[in-house]
């Protein structure tokens, strides 16, 4: 499947599923990045870090690490 670290700018996606374990997964659903959640993919940095996402009504920024660990349809 594809990782949120794969997604081009302007593209919506929904989570799949959450990989990791521990207090970095619960980090990532704290916010607000869950299973059904749609996700539209804003910018992406020239070196792919960070990656500026819109969920939620909010904007956010992730780091590759962290959008690695977020599987997308």
């Amino acid at each position: 499947m594809k990782t949120l670290r794969e997604c081009s700018p302007n593209e919506k996606v929904t989570v799949v599923k959450i990989h990791g374990s521990g207090p970095v997964k619960k980090r990532i659903m704290d916010m607000g990045i869950t299973k059904g959640t749609g996700i539209l993919v804003r910018k992406v940095a020239p070196l792919g870090d960070p990656i500026e996402i819109n969920l939620r009504s909010y904007e956010l920024s992730l780091r590759k690490a962290d959008a690695e660990m977020v599987e997308v349809k």
